[in-house]
């Protein structure tokens, strides 16, 4: 059976829709209210239990604290009606629920504020018990991030990595890492602003985009994508370089685009997908996720994506 596990943070957001995002000091009126679960971890094992819906063979499991408060009752119940399996969700008596302030404006771009609270409990015991229960390296993928303690993500990172399951981390939000995590990566997934802060290139396009993949081959990382919003995806492996397409779509709101990605990417491996076909799965469900508002509220499902057309893109 493949798994997919998400090690990762949970959080409540709040999010205000309004014309313009505020610049520092302003006050703006928005309009619309949305009170949606969310946390980058929560997105993309939601993303992923609902893309694997027509692969009834894979498992989605969940590794996070939450708090013991309302959000994180709910968040939990919401975890088992999607059924995503849950017994490596722990609840810490003494730290809230996390929770996200994100404003979206009518561009669908979005600014994020983040209290971390009870994420940042998540330990690597707990994370050891997770990896334990996963008997078949080879169908395995763990998906991460960077809203976690870092030395909890290290340590499953290289946990991962001795035991022979891939790993793929989305390094956000962006910070730096340790050239020893990255060589234990089997992919990378940072968009333009991330790519830049590991890499020091300014990703503009397709041609900024090869040479900071390029550092990161340097660095250790031997399958490098790299999200480039509406333009798609850049795919840079030791076999082949490509920029893949994402369907045109009218944005509302980009809120969990990423987190959707990455969860639909994790889902295609571990069906067994070669990377490229993998990244043109991951890329029409984010399409699809940010022409509705919400992090979780967008992702979509696995019937939606198999109805959009494939899309092709010329290898350079």
């Amino acid at each position: 059976m493949a798994v997919v596990c998400v090690i990762g943070s949970s959080n409540t957001d709040m999010v205000i829709k309004g014309d313009k995002l505020p610049a520092p000091g302003e006050t703006v009126i928005g309009g619309t209210f949305l009170m949606n679960p969310g946390g980058k971890g929560a997105n993309q094992a939601v993303a992923a239990v609902r893309l694997a819906k027509g692969a009834p063979s894979t498992t989605i499991t969940f590794v996070a604290t939450v708090g013991n408060d309302v959000f994180g009752q709910q968040a939990r119940q919401q975890f088992e009606r999607e059924g995503i399996r849950t017994d490596f969700v722990t609840t810490d008596a003494d730290e809230p629920s996390g929770v996200a302030l994100i404003g979206v404006d009518n561009q669908g771009e979005n600014c994020i504020m983040v209290a971390s609270g009870a994420n940042a409990r998540l330990g690597q015991a707990q994370v050891a018990q997770a990896l334990a229960a996963l008997t078949d390296a080879a169908t395995a993928v763990v998906l991460l991030q960077l809203e976690t303690p870092l030395p909890t993500v290290d340590y499953a990172i290289r946990q991962s990595y001795e035991r022979g399951i891939r790993v793929v981390l989305n390094p956000a939000p962006a910070q730096s890492l340790d050239p020893i995590i990255l060589s234990c990566l089997y992919v990378i997934t940072p968009n333009e602003t991330e790519a830049e802060l590991l890499t020091g290139v300014r990703v503009t396009g397709e041609t900024t985009a090869r040479q900071a993949a390029q550092r990161l081959h340097e660095s250790g990382v031997p399958n490098v994508i790299i999200t480039l919003g509406a333009r798609g995806a850049y795919l840079s492996t030791p076999a082949e370089a490509s920029l893949i397409a994402t369907p045109p779509v009218t944005a509302v709101d980009s809120t969990a685009a990423g987190d959707c990605f990455n969860g639909a990417l994790a889902v295609a491996l571990a069906e067994g997908l070669a990377l490229p076909e993998a990244v043109r799965f991951a890329c029409k469900a984010a399409s699809i996720s940010v022409t509705r508002l919400g992090a979780q509220t967008s992702l979509p499902y696995r019937h939606e994506v198999d109805a959009l057309p494939v899309l092709t893109s010329p290898s350079h």
